[in-house]
């Protein structure tokens, strides 16, 4: 009989799984381009000077598509005749575009619920899914070459794969269930590392939101002098809303210190402006700061960068309470490496050029914020760090008892079962010296007896005899050379050990034990004479 052997593409196998994975990194692409022509087909359709036709429209869609991944565009319709570069990423656009390669590879490592389908491997997936991705992307090069925004050659092999292979990579983490390194100091530096650029980012657009609203007339004014119709308008403010996000990296640098430039020779801090600024006009960018010289307000910014190192150093101390002050500083110092890093990539993204001459170089310096970044948490995180360490090592200072009073039961579990070691002695009574160290008390025999009696045990003299009661080793040594049997109440105890007590050898409440041996009898006290 003929054995029929499938094809894994017809089976199901590993080549089907690498195959569907190019094919949704494909549409995953296409979507996103799609999206964007819709956008800006729209906007032309409502426009009351069409220009260019529909193949204007489709050639300015790839160009922002390709912006949107960080790639420079080459404007070719300037006044002047001359190219002109265009590097500013409206980082709001960027979101649709990676959020759909991250969900693409995400959904390629899913499973379905019967386990049926085949996967590929992790860094399979990422291959498949961001090669298919960069085949569209590579055709949106070559259109947009014909068009008035032609893509940036360099920088389109530089950034697009590596967006896309980063958007994969973390779609891939996230179908894993986001593991973290296996060494518990890498973890804790990284969430410190998200916790510190939150941190930085949402301070960033409290203060630029906190300018924007200050220098509101002027914003206003901007607008209304390049916004005509109401389409116009609507685009403006499309526009606005994408450059948001940059507008947050914007304020986070202002505030870390280096600041950012406004064209070539002309710098903004919270010192002062430096320079002469080349500021096309744009509602946004009428936020920025117009003094030559700083004042508190400007310097209370700090504050931003500040509370983002604290927060970082805190979240590493609370976490290192166990570990040792050069594994805490060590963690504390990556997460302000790895923040300065990713500092330094948004503020790569927020700036670039606008054009030539004074306009090629725009927005925050990507090293020096970066590298203030790093300063920042060296020089705040990691004290804050040590010391919220130091905190939480202290030992809890142990509560002082109360002193038992003389004479009361022990407490705790067994209190009311196991009476007083040192019983309270009775009014009138003195010390028996024979007790020692046991704390016995007993009363004095002469002043207790009654006159012509004695206490049982004791000659008439009063004396006791021999080995009955003091533990004296004299008393002790006669009773066993007379061979004097043992009495229960001897005080050397059945071993001959003159520390035990009587009471050593009776059971406690929880025990059984043998009956106490029977009290000597009391002689009878002989009745007075009659004197009759």
């Amino acid at each position: 009989m003929t054995h029929v052997t499938e094809h894994p593409l017809v089976h199901g196998g590993r080549s089907a799984a690498l195959a569907t994975a190019c094919v949704r990194g494909g549409v995953a692409a296409g979507l996103g381009l799609g999206a964007l022509a819709v956008l800006v087909t729209a906007a032309w359709i409502s426009s009351p000077y069409p220009d260019g036709g529909p193949g204007g429209a489709l050639h300015l869609a790839a160009g922002l598509w390709l912006l949107a991944h960080g790639v420079d565009l080459v404007r070719t319709d300037t006044l002047s005749g001359l190219p002109a570069p265009l590097g500013v990423v409206p980082m709001l656009l960027s979101v649709l575009p990676v959020w759909l390669v991250h969900r693409a590879a995400r959904d390629t490592l899913d499973a379905d619920d019967e386990g049926l389908r085949p996967q590929p491997s992790p860094s399979g997936a990422v291959a498949a899914v961001a090669g298919g991705y960069l085949l569209v992307a590579a055709v949106v090069v070559v259109y947009s070459e014909s068009g008035p925004l032609a893509a940036d050659l360099v920088t389109a092999g530089l950034w697009l794969p590596a967006v896309v292979v980063g958007a994969a990579a973390a779609g891939v983490w996230t179908a894993l269930g986001r593991p973290l390194p296996g060494q518990r100091q890498t973890a804790v530096a990284l969430r410190a590392t998200g916790l510190g650029l939150v941190t930085l980012s949402a301070g960033g657009a409290v203060a630029a939101a906190v300018s924007l609203a200050w220098h509101a007339r002027e914003a206003q004014a901007a607008y209304a002098g390049i916004a005509g119709e109401w389409s116009g308008r609507v685009a403006v403010v499309l526009l606005v809303l994408a450059l948001l996000p940059n507008m947050a990296v914007w304020g986070a640098a202002y505030g870390l210190g280096p600041g950012f430039t406004l064209g070539t020779g002309a710098l903004a801090t919270p010192l002062g402006l430096v320079g002469d600024p080349a500021v096309p006009p744009f509602p946004l960018l009428a936020a920025l700061p117009t003094e030559a010289r700083g004042t508190w307000v400007h310097g209370a910014i700090a504050a931003v960068p500040l509370a983002a190192a604290v927060f970082q150093g805190g979240r590493v101390g609370r976490a290192a309470r166990s570990w040792t002050a050069r594994d805490t500083a060590l963690a504390a110092l990556g997460a302000a490496w790895a923040c300065g890093a990713a500092v330094a990539v948004l503020s790569a993204a927020a700036g670039g050029p606008l054009g030539t001459g004074r306009l090629s170089v725009f927005g925050p310096v990507w090293w020096q914020t970066g590298a203030a970044t790093v300063l920042w948490g060296a020089c705040v995180g990691v004290p804050v760090a040590l010391g919220v360490r130091a905190w939480g090592r202290r030992a809890p200072r142990p509560k002082p008892l109360p002193a038992p009073a003389p004479g009361a039961a022990v407490a705790g579990p067994a209190a009311g079962l196991v009476p007083s070691a040192t019983p309270a002695p009775a009014e009138g009574s003195r010390p028996d010296p024979a007790a020692g160290a046991a704390g016995q008390v007993g009363a004095d025999p002469a002043a207790e007896t009654p006159a012509g009696t004695h206490p049982a045990g004791t000659d008439p003299a009063g004396k006791k005899p021999a080995g009955t009661g003091t533990g004296d080793a004299d008393s002790g040594a006669a009773r066993r050379d007379a061979h004097v049997p043992y009495d229960a109440y001897d005080s050397f105890g059945p071993y001959g050990d003159g520390g035990f007590e009587p009471y050593d050898y009776l059971p406690a409440a929880w025990e059984s034990g043998p009956p106490a041996p029977p009290s000597p009898p009391t002689p009878p006290v002989p009745p007075p004479p009659d004197r009759s």
